[in-house]
């Protein structure tokens, strides 16, 4: 069974802290031993995992990358959102997590998030876990 839920965003680019929601669909599934598939099907935004204790590091990360990204490039795509489709690439659109104990095998101090290139939109994630 694939699960969907939807993230809101507010900002040009941003990154989300989904681990919660994701961690409860785990939970709900009842799979203890396994691994947790995470998608993303958009092209102007992105998955990763990173640290959540400080949120220093994610504005850190969306700085460096709109630094080495620029949006003053003389891009041919028509739409004008070209930084968003190359951030989000260098991102990927899918992770795939361990499960173990019922729980997201992550470290002490990461979590998931969706990485937003093109917003503010709302977002798809979509989730598939397995036992295993």
């Amino acid at each position: 069974m694939i699960h969907t839920f939807s993230v809101g965003t507010n900002r040009r680019t941003e990154m989300v802290d989904i681990t919660g929601q994701v961690q409860e669909l785990v939970r709900q599934s009842g799979v203890t031993e396994g691994v947790c598939h995470i998608f993303s099907a958009h092209t102007t935004a992105g998955l990763t995992i990173n640290e959540n204790a400080d949120p220093s590091v994610q504005a850190d990360i969306l700085m460096v990358l709109n630094r080495i990204i620029s949006d003053q490039e003389a891009y041919r795509h028509l739409e004008g959102n070209s930084p968003a489709h190359i951030k989000a690439s260098l991102m990927g659109a899918q992770l795939t997590v361990l499960v173990s104990h019922g729980r997201l095998l992550l470290g002490a101090w990461q979590g998931v998030y969706l990485s937003e290139f093109d917003g503010p939109r709302t977002r798809k994630v979509h989730i598939k876990i397995m036992a295993g």
